[in-house]
């Protein structure tokens, strides 16, 4: 079995306006996830440095980021970060790039872990309907052209409030969307805008919404989590 989780961090910056990279290390540690999606982990202008210090994981943490990284200080693509355990093994990596109007990317790594190799798609998607269909689109042929076929999870937040339309109906053709429930807004949540999605030879075994003291304050969205096993 794998846990797996996302969390849109906001730029670190939680409902009390203050950004706090170490906070959102403590919501990590309370998830214990084997890997890790983040979005909005760098910052949008300048150099676009990551929110989370590298030191700050490799001294504080069991994780260890994917090198996705393609500006000195970042390390992510388009705000999209993946972290896995430090004793695991990153096959390939690879950044995704999407049909879009404003900047946008996803991302994706092979990874061997203690609970079986596995590849990992994060993302996220556009406020557009059309867009994110699109992008949608453009992942999942991504990942149907790799020349390994692997037990594939995606996840990240897909900007879609729709039940089951959009975007959603489109991923939920060819994966399994885990029932996780609403993440935004952290305060109240009611918008099941962040998703976890697994291929056929894959089963969620259970999964939900992190809700705490400290994940109500971390960003405006709640982290998301799911355990996975062979189907």
């Amino acid at each position: 079995m794998i846990k797996a989780a996302s969390y849109n961090i906001r730029k670190g910056i939680g409902t009390d306006r203050r950004r706090n990279p170490e906070r959102i290390l403590d919501i990590l540690r309370e998830i214990d996830a084997d890997i890790i999606t983040l979005q909005e982990a760098d910052r949008r202008f300048g150099d676009r440095i990551c929110v989370l210090p590298p030191n700050l994981l490799a001294d504080h943490s069991d994780w260890k980021p994917v090198p996705l990284g393609n500006r000195a200080g970042s390390m992510g693509w388009h705000g999209n970060v993946i972290l896995v355990r430090k004793a695991a093994d990153i096959l390939h990596h690879a950044d995704i790039h999407l049909p879009a109007l404003e900047p946008r990317g996803a991302v994706m790594a092979d990874v061997r872990t203690t609970g079986g190799t596995i590849r990992v798609v994060g993302m996220h998607l556009d406020l557009s309907g059309l867009w994110r269909r699109r992008q949608a689109a453009a992942i999942m042929a991504h990942v149907d052209a790799c020349a390994d076929r692997l037990p594939t999870v995606m996840m990240g937040d897909l900007n879609d409030w729709s039940a089951n339309g959009g975007c959603l109906r489109d991923f939920g053709r060819h994966y399994t969307l885990a029932t996780t429930g609403p993440s935004f807004h952290a305060r109240r949540p009611i918008g099941k805008l962040d998703r976890i999605m697994v291929s056929p030879t894959l089963r969620i075994a259970d999964c939900g919404v992190h809700q705490t003291a400290l994940s109500r304050k971390g960003s405006d969205h709640l982290p998301i989590w799911a355990v996975i096993e062979p189907a």
